[in-house]
């Protein structure tokens, strides 16, 4: 017993030195990215151009720029935004409160996203199964193929094959928008979850092929186990504690990525108000923006080597 309460005891010091290491570095990751981001929106040229008339003077765009703050150095400039950040207030930009608009379209982002998480779960990992356990058959020849377009395929092209079919050909979804609810939900989510599906299905495919290759696959076949029982709950135990990890990465990079499935369907969630608000040179709202999704994709990450490590204890920790 006192090995093992110190065996335990390694392990949770182990695995605290690891967190606080990953936290370190989830910070310096979020900082960074906000670095590059806000000195490169701020050379773009100065946002005041865009909010006055043509026929206003250079004195009173001079004027507005330093009621502003844009007339500050860049350096200066950037201390402020983190500033502010740090308590949620991200400035106001020509039409509203930075915060209160981004939150208010993050609900439809959100939603797309674990939309687009459900179908690439419910799409990948039984393709992955049956192209693991048929393995060199037609079934698996044609889902490989299947997994492979679904990697290939722009999202952009994509969603608009999908809009020509099933909305305007045979009218069955709506073009864009939000306004039919679940019928306005399916085309994005199906076109945002697609590569997804993909690679889970060809990561769990190579992962249960490896696992059925082992020793004790053998042992449970040598003892009559039914087929289905070796499966579920020995292979497949064993070969989705990577697709875990995957899951979170993919997820964040849902969020990230509907970006463009927003655009093109017109969804009105966090990523159009990007595209519209870089069009507009907005920075405040494109900082909130990118602040919030590297806040959200780093502690995802954080989360995901901690479960990680939780669920797989052979892990090595450093």
């Amino acid at each position: 017993p006192f090995l093992t309460i110190l065996a335990r005891y390694e392990r949770l010091k182990s695995m605290g030195k690891y967190l606080l290491k990953r936290l370190g570095q989830s910070i310096i990751a979020i900082l960074g990215i906000t670095v590059v981001v806000f000195f490169i929106l701020h050379l773009t040229g100065n946002p005041v151009e865009l909010m006055v008339s043509p026929t206003t003077s250079k004195e009173e765009m001079e004027i507005l720029s330093e009621e502003m703050g844009f007339n500050d150095p860049l350096p200066v400039q950037y201390v402020r935004f983190l500033k502010g950040a740090l308590v949620g207030d991200f400035g106001t930009s020509y039409y509203y409160t930075a915060m209160s608009v981004v939150l208010e379209r993050a609900p439809a982002t959100l939603t797309l996203a674990c939309a687009a998480l459900l179908i690439s779960v419910v799409l990948g990992i039984p393709a992955g199964i049956v192209a693991a356990v048929k393995r060199n058959s037609v079934s698996d020849a044609v889902i490989r193929v299947l997994a492979l377009l679904g990697q290939c395929m722009p999202a952009f092209w994509l969603g608009i094959m999908l809009i020509m079919l099933f909305a305007v050909k045979l009218g069955w979804m709506p073009t864009g928008g939000a306004e039919d609810g679940l019928r306005s939900l399916i085309l994005p989510a199906f076109t945002l979850g697609v590569f997804s599906a993909a690679t889970i299905c060809r990561l769990l495919r190579s992962n249960l092929i490896e696992v059925l290759g082992k020793e004790y696959i053998d042992v449970a076949k040598a003892k009559g186990l039914p087929k289905s029982k070796i499966i579920g709950k020995h292979a497949l135990k064993n070969a989705m504690s990577s697709i875990i990890t995957i899951l979170g990465m993919q997820f964040a990079s849902l969020l990230g990525g509907s970006v463009i499935t927003e655009q093109v369907f017109a969804w009105p969630g966090v990523g159009r108000l990007v595209i519209q608000s870089i069009t507009t040179s907005d920075f405040a709202v494109v900082e909130c923006i990118v602040f919030l999704m590297a806040v959200i994709f780093v502690v995802i990450n954080f989360i995901v080597d901690v479960l990680y490590c939780v669920i797989n204890p052979r892990v090595r920790l450093q």
